[in-house]
């Protein structure tokens, strides 16, 4: 059975609205079942079919847990980050659809970096401070996926043009898309820096989204080049 992320553990539907995305999980975490993962209780069991409700009403006070147990309010630094996150994969996702529009080879790859969003955002709703072994065990982030888009970096930058201007986020509706997810993941950084620095998350958690940026940035000029579109210069206002 699959277990519904609830607003009791990170104060936002981090789970919801990905059927068919995290197939790609496994590359990663072959043992741990990411959907359980945040989990305060299994909504269905063998014996137990009945359908889930959304609402949980346990964050209605402006409180909501960590995956730890921590109640903290839903202002705290943890559940800023994991918003940002969230609204990362978002923008991700919706930049993957215009790429399907446009047949980009390429989506397999923003399926995956959805997934791994979703072990970015375990990481981070598990505080050291509060966390048990059995905690850390489970929510570790491990560096493969930061390799992996060091390989995709390198693979578009061979095919692209030399970058000899500042360019406007533009070249049609895919790599305007792209590009806007990037800002996002800017943001998503910035959020998360603290919490590493202050040893409550792993440091890769931060390399994964500082090089995902890059990522995001190379393969909206890539998705700019195959689609024959145009991508804006900065020029200066007389």
């Amino acid at each position: 059975p699959i277990s519904i992320q609830n607003s009791a553990t990170t104060g936002h539907s981090l789970l919801r609205g990905l059927p068919g995305t995290c197939r790609f999980i496994s590359e990663y975490r072959t043992k741990r079942p990411l959907f359980t993962l945040f989990s305060v209780r299994s909504y269905a069991t063998g014996e137990d079919n009945r359908v889930p409700k959304i609402y949980t009403k346990t964050g209605d006070k402006g409180f909501s847990s960590t995956f730890t147990g921590e109640r903290r309010p839903k202002e705290d630094h943890i559940f800023e980050a994991l918003g940002n996150t969230d609204e990362l994969s978002s923008a991700i996702g919706l930049a993957r659809e215009f790429c399907l529009d446009k047949g980009h080879t390429f989506t397999h790859q923003l399926d995956k970096i959805q997934c791994v969003l979703q072990d970015v955002g375990s990481n981070i709703a598990t505080p050291r401070s509060s966390a048990r072994e059995s905690h850390i065990k489970r929510t570790k982030f491990i560096a493969q996926p930061i390799v992996d888009l060091e390989t995709w970096i390198d693979e578009f930058t061979e095919e692209l043009p030399p970058l000899t201007s500042f360019i406007l986020p533009s070249g049609g509706k895919s790599s305007a898309a792209l590009h806007l997810a990037r800002t996002v993941c800017r943001r998503a950084e910035r959020s998360v820096a603290p919490i590493v620095r202050s040893g409550e998350a792993d440091p890769d958690v931060a390399k994964f989204l500082n090089r995902l940026s890059d990522y995001l940035f190379t393969v909206a000029r890539y998705a700019s080049m195959k689609e024959g579109s145009e991508e804006k210069i900065y020029k200066r206002p007389e």
